[in-house]
């Protein structure tokens, strides 16, 4: 894969942020999360949502009109004018209980020292854990699926229990 325009999406814990930053550093372009557009930065995190015109016109003006970026997170349902001038999707998925495990781990990296809210993490890991449930209404695998089957870009689909050298190997060596 050439230097291009990709958004690397999945669940919540299934490393998107990983390998978006690990293809950007390769690349020598811009690093974009979809969270840092989505929400209003406060402490704590993710209370305030941006207007869905506030976020893309947030992403026009400091990456989007590049030659070449990488975007990590989902933009399903309201980035579909960023998406529309990608190049390629990497979707990854990865098992639920490692998942999971992965995002309780992250937590504790994230709170340590920290004064935290128990029943915001406790809201956030239900909500997570809704991810593999084809009948949850909030972010979920059948929801992605759907929205990968019109997206009208080529799709790289990873399981992403491999490690991060294997899927951006996997990532590099793309036909796209």
């Amino acid at each position: 894969m050439k230097r291009s325009r990709v958004h690397v999406m999945g669940a919540s814990g299934s490393g998107t942020t990983t390998l978006a930053r690990a293809l950007a550093d390769v690349w020598s372009v811009p690093h974009a999360d979809a969270d840092d557009y989505f929400w209003v930065p406060s402490i704590p995190p993710y209370v305030e949502k941006r207007s869905e015109s506030e976020r893309v016109a947030l992403m026009r003006q400091l990456f989007v009109p590049r030659e070449a970026w990488v975007v990590s997170g989902s933009m399903a349902g309201w980035g579909e004018a960023v998406v529309a001038e990608c190049d390629a999707v990497i979707f990854l998925t990865l098992d639920s209980a490692e998942r999971m495990r992965r995002l309780e781990e992250r937590e504790k990296r994230r709170r340590a020292g920290l004064t935290h809210d128990d029943a915001a993490w406790q809201q956030f890991v239900e909500w997570a854990a809704g991810y593999d449930n084809p009948e949850f209404t909030g972010r979920s695998r059948a929801g992605h699926e759907a929205w990968l089957a019109n997206v009208g870009k080529p799709v790289l689909r990873l399981d992403s229990s491999a490690s991060i050298d294997e899927l951006l190997g996997r990532a590099l060596d793309w036909g796209v």
